[in-house]
């Protein structure tokens, strides 16, 4: 029998998944997964810190529906890449993650004085969907098959695969490696044919039906049968966080997550809500009033049996893919009574109120062009110039919400963030990780400096690669969301009249320069600075025409940046719906 290694087993078995790219860095304790990787024509793309390795595997997963996989080392490495294991397991995004741990015989459980050891399933269990170590080579074909179905089986999450150094660069019997389909099921899972009627019956017969779309439309790629269905029925679309960028904004049935007064008109107005794919958990209000219409009916699809139902009661629960069911669906509407004008008359008057609200925000923060900018101007303007099929990624605090209001989402499927986690400093990874999944198309990351702080190295990675990334630092000096948090609890009432607090009455939110723009040229990216609204247009075009990852220090105003539309609605939904 021929002779291989561990490491060559596990390159073989990704190779055999389709698995063509890895994200993470090199190293000694699984050469033999290196070297399998290099004969079986897998790139190794390496990162400069492991979470950004894991951030860029789940953002490649999430934008191409494939499994993202990255890599660690034992000890150190690992430790490294425990935010990213938290933060992609909570997004919800296919990651499978693969390390190496201390030989044989020293550890699981550690002998005592182990060297770069500690208990990598113990603490990843926990963290991920599933976590497990191979104490063999013989068992590595086993256990790698059970993480691959773990993988594709409910929600998508992360999934830790460990083998000891002595298992991955030591020598085994090469096992025969049977195909993906023998052992993991290869097709989404098919909703019951009289589920989809009993719904389309349902839908039909509503007053006022409404799609709530969440991550799992992202996840099963269903963009084009969700405007469909939503066009068939002439039914408004709220999404959940996650699901942000499932369907365009310029769809005139869409409502953004930024109308959170028009979700809420359109949510209560709703006598039937679709569930697609979305747990409604906290950000959702957990579907309940007076933020939706607690006497409404719901239908709920969702890939994992154990979500439907989970915080709103359902009428109809439906077990499968989200997409298959929406194809399902507009084949049985198709043979059904069109909207009513009843149905459309109310819709119209929803759209109306929607539309006045989101003319009035922008009329309130695009009008002032003073210097320093107001925060809006840089979504806005950038939205402006970048293609419409550019890769968008929102990391921070406050400036996340200044995204998520002046983003206009013109594609679906190619917005990316931390809405579960609101992890800082993901974005950087997650936009060299879109980069790499998508090298012809452009990408934007529009990040706080104190988020983009946490990870700038990468911008090395991003030159290396010759990943065309602009980042758009929007550049406070301040922890923004954690000041306005800390004034309005210590000094509600001067903050209501003078907008901040003095310096002195705040504790650890302040920071101090760094020249992003400077430092991204001494990395080789393109970097510039800018303060005035009116220079922020010729700097993105410059950047964008600089061929290789660029840069732009954006100098906003400390005080106006504090103040980013819906922290009120943000503070009470992290409380019970109805105060309770």
């Amino acid at each position: 029998m021929a002779k291989t290694t561990g490491g060559a087993v596990i390159a073989a078995m990704l190779a055999a998944e389709g698995v063509d790219r890895v994200f993470g860095l090199p190293d000694g304790s699984y050469q033999g997964l290196i070297d399998g990787l290099d004969a079986n024509g897998i790139r190794l793309i390496t990162p400069r810190h492991e979470s950004s390795g894991l951030h860029m595997a789940a953002a490649y997963a999430r934008l191409t529906g494939k499994i993202g996989v990255a890599i660690a080392s034992n000890g150190p490495g690992v430790a490294n890449a425990l935010p990213g294991v938290a933060v992609e397991n909570a997004e919800g995004n296919r990651v499978l993650f693969i390390t190496s741990s201390r030989r044989s015989g020293i550890t699981y459980p550690d002998r005592g004085g182990t060297y770069q050891y500690f208990d990598h399933v113990g603490v990843i269990g926990p963290m991920a969907k599933w976590s497990a170590s191979a104490a063999t080579a013989g068992r590595v074909p086993e256990l790698l098959r059970t993480a691959f179905r773990k993988t594709f089986t409910g929600r998508p999450g992360v999934v830790h695969f460990d083998a000891p150094e002595s298992v991955i660069n030591g020598k085994t019997t090469a096992p025969a490696l049977p195909a993906p389909s023998t052992y993991r099921r290869t097709v989404s899972i098919a909703p019951r044919q009289t589920l989809v009627e009993a719904a389309a019956e349902m839908l039909t017969a509503a007053d006022v039906p409404i799609i709530h779309a969440g991550g799992g439309v992202i996840h099963s790629q269903a963009f084009v049968p969700l405007a469909m269905v939503a066009e068939m029925l002439h039914a408004p679309v709220t999404t959940s966080w996650s699901g942000s960028g499932s369907i365009t904004h310029t769809d005139p049935l869409v409502w953004p997550i930024s109308s959170i007064e028009g979700c809420n008109e359109v949510r209560n107005k709703a006598d039937l809500v679709l569930v697609l794919g979305s747990r409604l958990g906290e950000t959702d209000w957990w579907g309940k009033a007076p933020n939706w219409n607690a006497a409404q009916k719901v239908i709920q699809v969702d890939i994992d049996e154990a979500s439907l139902g989970l915080n709103k009661p359902v009428d109809l629960a439906v077990v499968g893919d989200v997409g298959l069911f929406l194809e399902a669906l507009a084949a049985e509407l198709d043979g059904r009574p069109k909207p009513t004008a009843e149905r459309k008359a109310a819709v119209k008057e929803l759209q109306a109120s929607r539309d006045q609200k989101a003319k009035k925000l922008k009329e309130k923060h695009l009008s002032d062009r003073s210097v320093p900018m107001g925060t809006a101007h840089v979504p806005t303007i950038a939205r402006g110039i970048f293609d419409n099929d550019t890769i968008f990624v929102a990391d921070g605090g406050n400036t996340a919400v200044w995204g998520a209001f002046f983003w206009q989402i013109r594609e679906a499927g190619i917005t990316l963030g931390t809405p579960h986690f609101g992890h800082l400093g993901a974005g950087v990874g997650q936009a060299l990780g879109a980069a790499e999944a998508f090298p012809d198309r452009n990408v934007c990351c529009i990040i706080g400096d104190g988020a983009f702080g946490m990870h700038p190295q990468e911008i090395e990675t991003a030159v290396r690669n010759g990943y065309k990334v602009v980042y758009l630092v929007v550049s406070d000096r301040q922890w923004g969301m954690v000041k306005m948090s800390q004034s309005v609890a210590r000094r509600p009432v001067k903050m209501m009249v003078k907008k901040q607090l003095d310096a002195d009455e705040t504790t650890g939110t302040d920071l101090g320069e760094i020249a992003y723009d400077a430092l991204a040229r001494a990395m080789g990216a393109h970097g510039e600075r800018v303060s005035d609204p009116s220079q922020l247009p010729a700097a993105i075009e410059r950047s964008l025409a600089a061929g290789t990852c660029a840069v732009i220090h954006v100098d906003v105003d400390p005080q106006k940046n504090l103040w980013a539309p819906g922290l009120l609605h943000f503070k009470k939904m992290h409380q019970e719906p109805g105060g309770k």
